[in-house]
């Protein structure tokens, strides 16, 4: 028996999320009935944490144990013609036996894309979120600011969170702009379910004068999720990495 640990990407526009659930289609679902098949195991994956139904990623990691014998090079070529072409392997190694994709992970790195040309680019659709907005890049910028640091996010996550602490760090948190392409960066030691959408949605807003920078840090004193913007959509946002070691500002790819 042996523990192998994979990164995975995948267009998560025609899943309905991560995680396996009866009688529709999920990434988990897919990449267990592949490498079951593959292997002649019954294997079970772990994720490093669940995206929504229509959130991508470039760097999902998960684990898995089996007896096979396949050679780590060969399980990326061979799951390319057994998984369907949304879900792609991108890298194979075996790890400890008490590695955990979840529980060993120290940090991830979440991106959110906003499109705001007044015509959206068709090629991208599937991954970006569309706003032909005007708005005040200088006052976003301020307002991540205060969401930096160790932080209560009730005010930021679903009503539908079900984990009591909502204490999370934030280690970085940047804004850049390019060609009418708004890209955000947010990397913390864990997020809660649907924190980035709203922490995204909410900034944006305060882009558009709806707010004032500085209201950030009311709404994150208010833990009322009625305090805080829009729940963006999902299309915009990819898990871009996982960490397994503490963060340093260099990391994000």
């Amino acid at each position: 028996m042996k523990k192998i640990k994979m990164i995975v990407a995948y267009d998560g526009t025609d899943f309905h999320g991560f995680q396996s659930q009866p009688g529709l289609r999920t990434v988990q679902g897919e990449l267990e009935k592949a490498l079951s098949r593959l292997t002649g195991d019954k294997i079970t994956i772990f994720g490093s944490g669940r995206t929504d139904a229509g959130v991508h990623a470039h760097g999902q990691v998960i684990h898995f144990e089996t007896t096979s014998p396949i050679p780590n090079e060969k399980y990326s070529y061979i799951l390319r013609r057994a998984l369907p072409r949304d879900v792609v392997v991108r890298s194979v190694e075996d790890v400890p036996m008490d590695f955990h994709a979840q529980k060993s992970a120290r940090w991830k790195t979440y991106r959110y894309q906003i499109e705001t040309s007044p015509v959206a680019e068709w090629m991208t659709r599937r991954f970006r979120t569309y706003r032909p907005r005007r708005f005040d890049l200088e006052q976003m910028r301020d307002a991540v600011n205060y969401v930096i640091g160790t932080h209560d996010f009730t005010s930021f996550c679903s009503v539908m969170t079900h984990v009591e602490n909502k204490v999370r760090t934030i280690y970085d948190f940047r804004i850049e702009e390019a060609d009418g392409v708004l890209t955000f960066w947010v990397t913390g030691n864990g997020f809660l379910y649907n924190m980035v959408r709203i922490l995204v949605g909410t900034i944006f807003d305060i882009g558009l004068g709806r707010w004032p920078a500085s209201r950030m840090q009311t709404m994150l004193e208010a833990h009322d999720r009625k305090a805080a913007g829009l729940t963006f959509p999902p299309e915009g946002l990819v898990l871009w990495e996982v960490g397994y070691e503490p963060w340093v500002s260099s990391a994000k790819s």
